[in-house]
């Protein structure tokens, strides 16, 4: 049975005063964000980043590796702590689910923390919310900033999974109630306000950032931003306790660092720089992780976070799976848990790329197997032989059935990796955007050329004009290959990548470019996550992991 520490015994282990310290419960507290700054004499600890092969349906378990990863530190006598983003409730109540963790690798209290947490979605909603209801009265009551309706940009949000709020069309029932227009839903987690708030240094910089946000053209073709709208002050009212980060704790009682939530198909996949840095002052070990696989994820934390935060990974732990691995190699769900041999080899492939993509950002890598029941010797075996033959450690990982005694050999593997890495990054800022997708489509993706849609080259011509073209560039693409083409499992190659459109996220400092069928606002499966979850008459929930 675990048993729970009161966030207080928690803040101690870190040193942490009642001042900088507010608690939202008996377990979950917010440290203030302004703590930061006197902590900028420390040395920083060293910087783990978790990344994945490329997910499937059958589950890789990074979030657990990452989490049991930080407590074996712990346990060989490392100060470790693990920092990783809030989950979003539209997986959690749609098809992936939660993002705590599973099994004895977990953040806690994971039915808190998986639901309404300290309320950051909701602040990060409701200043996104207010952005567009401010735009559209702007509009209704005479439109002093000649805003063109056929050409704003900022759509509404809601922290949900709901694909009938794709297209949808605004300002019905007369003139009282503004001018019709088409308008969309995004999912909170893809909110430019979201990846404002996990990129802000301060409050003073998140204003800036909020500012700077692009919400539409005038008449005359020219940006509008919030800036000219003069709402930055309020929307950064609505997010003044949602910067602080969220201190909790893993089912060991290490301390866990959970805080801002962008997702990596869309936006840069990992939690925030202020938890980030404060956790690499307070240990001597930061686990982090970065959402997907490391085409998405790894690569963007490695060209754009590590920019963005002043800081680079120590090491990389690439985790991965027996039956991942079969499943890129052409295996069947329904039969993924019988010995395939000749699948993993080929499945392999997949493991292999990453692997090769992670080294060219210079990084030391250790691979994660993460063990399953059904893997067997032979399997086992063959992926440990493959991973030293291409010159990588391989540590078997059982930290979902053990703790943190089933991550002891990865954490003793991840010290002896760890080292001071010259930061390498795939391209230069101002190379100009196109060559930077170029760059990275033949790099990390392994297409053998690219191809820009009308509407993309139009975009380019849009940002090259206005002066973004010296800006990263963050690919939303699927998850589920490294190519733009989800049913391409395996190790695509010599394909088009196809760059369907572009846009600004000018607050949050990159350019987006879309590729492949990716969508800002994801839909319900037939069966949800949902239908599976309740609550008793003394308050006990079920179903939610």
């Amino acid at each position: 049975m675990i048993i729970l520490k009161p966030i207080k015994e928690i803040a101690d282990q870190l040193g942490l005063k009642d001042d900088v310290l507010y608690p939202y419960g008996h377990y979950i507290a917010k440290i203030d964000h302004r703590f930061l700054k006197s902590l900028e004499n420390r040395e920083d600890g060293k910087l783990i980043l978790v990344t994945a092969v490329t997910p499937t349906p059958a589950g890789e378990g990074k979030t657990t590796t990452s989490i049991g990863l930080s407590m074996s530190l712990n346990r060989i006598g490392k100060k470790s702590i693990v920092t990783l983003r809030e989950p979003s409730l539209g997986p959690t109540l749609g098809l992936k689910g939660g993002a705590t963790g599973g099994g004895r690798s977990r953040v806690l209290p994971s039915d808190e923390i998986n639901l309404h947490f300290t309320g950051d979605m909701h602040a990060v909603a409701s200043a996104h919310n207010l952005l567009a209801a401010v735009l559209d009265s702007h509009i209704k009551h005479g439109n002093e900033l000649k805003i063109d309706i056929t050409r704003v940009f900022w759509k509404r949000t809601m922290d949900m999974n709901d694909r009938a709020l794709r297209s949808i069309v605004i300002g019905l029932g007369g003139s009282a109630n503004g001018f019709p227009r088409e308008d969309s839903f995004i999912i909170t987690a893809a909110s430019e306000v979201m990846a404002v708030l996990a990129l802000s240094e301060n409050m003073k910089d998140l204003k800036e950032r909020l500012g700077k946000i692009i919400v539409a053209l005038n008449t005359d073709r020219k940006i509008v931003r919030v800036s000219d709208l003069g709402i930055q002050g309020a929307m950064a009212v609505l997010l003044k306790d949602a910067i602080n980060p969220n201190l909790v704790q893993t089912t060991e009682g290490t301390p866990a660092l959970i805080h801002c939530g962008p997702f990596a198909n869309i936006a840069h996949g990992t939690n925030s720089i202020i938890a980030t840095k404060m956790a690499m002052k307070l240990s001597e070990y930061t686990v982090t992780e970065a959402g997907f696989g490391a085409d998405l994820g790894a690569e963007k934390f490695i060209d754009f976070v590590s920019r963005v935060g002043g800081f680079y990974p120590n090491a990389a732990v690439l985790v991965a799976t027996v039956r991942a691995l079969k499943y890129h190699g052409g295996a069947d769900l329904k039969n993924i848990h019988e010995e395939n041999l000749e699948a993993l080899k080929e499945g392999f492939k997949n493991l292999r790329v990453h692997l090769e993509n992670l080294r060219k950002f210079n990084l030391p890598v250790v691979v994660a197997l993460n063990r399953f029941i059904t893997d067997t010797e032979k399997e086992i075996a063959y992926v440990v032989k493959e991973c030293e033959k291409l010159g990588v450690r391989v540590a078997v990982s059982e930290v979902f059935e053990k703790g943190s005694e089933g991550g002891v050999e990865l954490a003793k593997a991840v010290t002896e990796a760890v080292k001071d890495v010259k930061p390498v990054y795939l391209y230069e800022m101002n190379d100009p955007v196109e060559k930077k997708i170029e760059i990275l489509a033949k790099e990390i993706y392994r297409a053998g050329r690219v191809e820009f849609s009308d509407t993309a080259k139009n975009a380019l011509k849009f940002i090259k004009k206005h002066g973004f073209d010296e800006l990263p560039v963050i690919v939303a693409k699927t998850p589920k290959s490294i190519s733009h083409d989800p049913s391409l499992r395996g190790a695509p190659e010599g394909y088009t990548f196809v760059v369907s459109d572009l846009f600004v996220s000018a607050g949050a400092g990159f350019v987006v470019a879309l590729s492949g069928d990716i969508n800002l606002m994801p839909g319900l499966p037939e069966r949800p996550n949902a239908l599976n979850m309740d609550v008793d008459d003394s308050g006990n929930i079920v179903g939610v992991s």
